[in-house]
């Protein structure tokens, strides 16, 4: 079937493959036109064949001879001549190459001769070739299950298949075996044999990896100190020191499609280096730069040049060789985060049914965190894109230690002892603020399965519950300043590492109970976590509230969430936050609301606690920090 009907698709994939550098053979023809292209003289039949689009060919194929000679032959006189004396059976013969063994095993042959670079052969065949007129060469759909009594009588015909017709059964049609010492049959079991047997099966020999101690992680569950940091560079602070493990350090393998600068990777350039398979063959213009630009033979960074698209296929092939080539690699993949599931979400799937394992991360992650771009690069959905894939394990950390206890995680679920096919997507921003040190006894597994308490009310008064994502984490605590000084409302502060895991758990603890109605039902971790907590819950962060709103089932107080639904826009990020209703502001207005609702606070208050705040003017917002806007 054509690709496009207007077009010529042989001739397309051609100039593609040719101007890749590959060798290309088509095979187009089969060797009864060989007679007929002897005879053209003035290239009249090369240049119908050339001029013929694939649709006609395609309709040439579900008519007969008789229109083959009229429609095509016919069109011009000197092809209508070489065919006159012809019989219109002779003129349906004529192949396709593909459909022609001898002319598909010389290309065979030809490609295995070639050496040096790639070989394609592109073959022209017939859709549905020996099914039977209802479908040889027709736009059948998947619908048409089975072949008439006719039509497999013309299958085995032209496949000469010994059937006799006395044993045609139209409804249970016979198999044919052409015995056990026929060469064909002996070649394909040997085949298989060669291949691991008949059944195709992953046959995969785990190789645990001897992973990064505590010490890799060190640097980012200190802390910052009074310094600024976005917890883009937390993570490449770290990944510095992961390269550096004896062990597994040469595994990774960080990929980068676009501006690997604005993520800070330039950091690795002069250790981890640029591959290329050419090495450097220019003096490159940041050559006084200690961080200049440096290509190597044996580089380990990929630089895919704004290719998102090939950046998930290396991302795929490299977190695939644990299996395709017996050796556990580690790929780092790098992106602006509205250029990753936005854009290659596909390939993101296609990764997962490969069972590709790795790190995708989203940098300048967030609606209102890359502020001066508009709807180019605000991102408030990828969150919700990676829930809907099955392999992905997805966190929105806040603070550079979480991100410790995460990646550390994933390297033991992904390389360990009990590997898991999964990837890793974590979303990180590129704000800078402090970076706090670890707290003693922090909560590792509250982190790891999507939930812990940072900071806790103290003191009399109504009690609420703020959750928070990502760079919100900060909105909510310093609306937890104004909560208890403006209005005497006490609230424990939550960072939520991952809605997305949080929703799986409640997920998982629905099914077993459906499952298992005489066991003791299981509680979702988000219900444990609040159960007994007091006051209602609010959830913010950088991302639609439909982020949020993943584990609102399983939240047993009142529950809402306020997020960055609509258009993207560019300003100041305080201005952003207003506008969207995300800012401490309007978490303390929201927190109100929810209060006065269960009649813990006065409603005839709301409206003065509206206006003091300026909601209803984003230019009345703190700008915030501007380092690192787009």
């Amino acid at each position: 079937g054509p690709v496009r009907g207007n077009g010529k698709i042989i001739q397309e994939l051609e100039s593609l493959f040719r101007g890749a550098g590959w060798n290309v053979i088509k095979v187009v023809w089969g060797r009864k036109w060989d007679e007929l292209l002897a005879a053209d003289r003035d290239g009249a039949l090369v240049n119908l064949m050339n001029s013929t689009p694939d649709g006609d060919f395609q309709t040439y194929k579900s008519e007969d001879g008789a229109f083959v000679r009229e429609h095509f032959f016919g069109r011009d006189p000197r092809t209508a001549r070489l065919v006159e004396t012809w019989t219109d059976d002779e003129v349906w013969n004529l192949q396709r190459g593909g459909h022609d063994y001898r002319k598909m095993y010389a290309a065979y042959e030809a490609a295995s001769k070639v050496k040096g670079q790639p070989t394609v052969i592109l073959a022209k065949t017939i859709k549905g070739w020996t099914l039977g007129s209802h479908f040889e060469g027709r736009n059948s759909t998947h619908q048409m299950k089975k072949l008439t009594l006719d039509d497999l009588k013309e299958f085995r015909d032209r496949l000469h298949i010994p059937i006799p017709d006395s044993a045609m059964d139209p409804y249970l049609p016979p198999y044919y075996h052409p015995g056990a010492s026929n060469p064909v049959v002996e070649y394909a079991l040997e085949t298989r044999r060669k291949l691991g047997g008949s059944v195709p099966s992953r046959r995969i020999v785990n190789k645990p990896l001897t992973l990064p101690g505590d010490s890799a992680y060190e640097a980012v569950r200190r802390g910052s100190g009074k310094q600024a940091v976005a917890t883009t560079m937390a993570f490449v602070r770290m990944f510095k020191d992961l390269l550096k493990d004896k062990n597994i350090g040469h595994r990774f393998v960080p990929i980068i499609p676009d501006e690997a600068r604005t993520f800070g990777m330039d950091s690795l350039f002069p250790t981890a280096k640029i591959y290329s398979p050419h090495g450097q063959q220019y003096i490159s213009v940041d050559r006084e730069l200690m961080l200049s630009y440096k290509e190597s033979v044996t580089g380990q960074i990929l630089h895919e040049g704004i290719n998102e698209a090939g950046s998930v296929a290396s991302f795929t092939a490299v977190g695939t060789s644990y299996a395709t080539q017996g050796e556990p690699m580690i790929p780092v993949y790098i992106f602006y985060s509205m250029f990753g599931f936005q854009r290659t979400g596909d390939g993101f799937w296609a990764a997962m049914d490969q069972m590709a394992r790795g790190f995708v991360l989203g940098a300048t992650a967030g609606r209102t965190t890359l502020n001066g771009e508009g709807l180019q690069h605000e991102d408030g959905h990828s969150l919700l894109l990676a829930a809907t894939n099955p392999g992905v394990v997805a966190y929105d950390p806040a603070y550079g230690y979480e991100l410790g206890h995460i990646v550390k995680d994933g390297l033991r679920r992904m390389y360990g002892e009990e590997p898991e096919n999964v990837f890793y997507y974590l979303t990180i921003y590129n704000e800078p603020y402090v970076q706090p040190a670890e707290p003693d006894g922090v909560d590792v597994d509250g982190i790891l399965r999507g939930m812990h308490l940072i900071s806790e009310g103290s003191g009399d008064g109504p009690r609420v519950q703020l959750l928070a994502s990502g760079v919100g984490v900060n909105w909510a605590l310093r609306a937890q300043e104004l909560l208890r000084d403006d209005w005497g409302v006490q609230s424990d502060v939550w960072s939520v590492t991952s809605w997305n895991e949080l929703r799986r758990d409640g997920l998982a603890a629905d099914r077993h109970n459906l499952l298992h109605p005489d066991d003791e039902p299981k509680v979702a971790y988000v219900t444990q976590r609040l159960a007994g907590r007091s006051g209602p819950v609010i959830a913010v962060s950088d991302w639609m509230r439909a982020v949020q709103d993943q584990i609102s089932e399983w939240v047993p107080q009142a529950f809402t969430s306020l997020g960055t639904d609509g258009w993207g826009m560019s300003d100041t990020r305080g201005a952003l936050r207003r506008h969207f209703l995300v800012d401490a502001e309007s978490i303390t207005v929201q927190t109100l609301t929810m209060l006065a609702k269960s009649g813990e606070f006065d409603q005839a208050q709301l409206a003065g606690a509206i206006e003091r705040y300026q909601l209803h003017d984003p230019a009345a917002a703190d700008a915030g920090n501007t380092e690192g806007s787009g």
